[in-house]
């Protein structure tokens, strides 16, 4: 069967990688450091895929904007005391080397900054199977869809033969402002009703279905 789509952009947080614990704990962490109220994990976890600054915009409301550096710097020691023993999501691996093998252009759109994707590719091993990435530190971040357009006049793809693959609304939204077709991912950070209210093509449950529906349909 012919291909549907040319490049498969992923996020990386909670739709590869299994992350989601670790950023929301220390987000907390970051914030009982500096005798802030910590958020709660639902609102913890909806900011997962923002660019650092925006997430703690919205996780901690009511934090003067000169204290994001302080909160940032906390969240960065606590998350980088526990990363190198986070994994890939059963099956991540060998989804990406048949995408790979199949010919697809691959790509990471992701709310890390440059020197923590570059961490977690090195972390996972996965980083050479990726054609190209964008990060929260150089370009907008999601919904914005610098990220996608950009990765779209890199490859000279059109959004046609695009797609965005991510467990948060904003990817979802960022996918969206693009005007490229998405597929959430259940097991991340959004539960699945709020990521089908976003009309993705496909809301996969597991790595397994996800892999399924792109080897059937992408």
């Amino acid at each position: 069967m012919a291909k549907r789509f040319d490049l498969i952009v992923f996020d990386w947080d909670g739709t590869l990688m299994d992350s989601t614990g670790a950023i929301v704990a220390s987000i907390k962490a970051a914030a009982a450091d500096l005798g802030i109220a910590p958020p709660t994990d639902e609102r913890a976890r909806h900011i997962i895929g923002l660019g650092l600054i925006d997430a703690l915009r919205h996780a901690l409301p009511d934090l003067p904007p000169e204290r994001y550096q302080e909160v940032a710097l906390r969240y960065r020691h606590h998350y980088l005391s526990m990363d190198q023993d986070l994994l890939l999501f059963d099956g991540a691996e060998a989804m990406i080397d048949e995408l790979m093998a199949a010919g697809y252009m691959l790509a990471v759109a992701t709310g890390k900054t440059r020197v923590g994707l570059d961490r977690a590719f090195a972390v996972s091993g996965l980083g050479a199977r990726f054609h190209a990435s964008r990060c929260a530190d150089e370009c907008h971040s999601k919904p914005h869809p610098q990220m996608l357009e950009e990765l779209m006049v890199e490859f000279g793809v059109g959004p046609d033969a695009t797609l965005m693959i991510g467990d948060t609304t904003h990817d979802l939204l960022m996918a969206k402002n693009a005007g490229v077709a998405a597929l959430g991912v259940a097991y991340g950070a959004h539960p699945r009703a709020v990521l089908e209210a976003e009309s993705p093509l496909f809301c996969a449950g597991d790595v397994a279905e996800l892999a399924q529906w792109l080897r059937a349909r992408a």
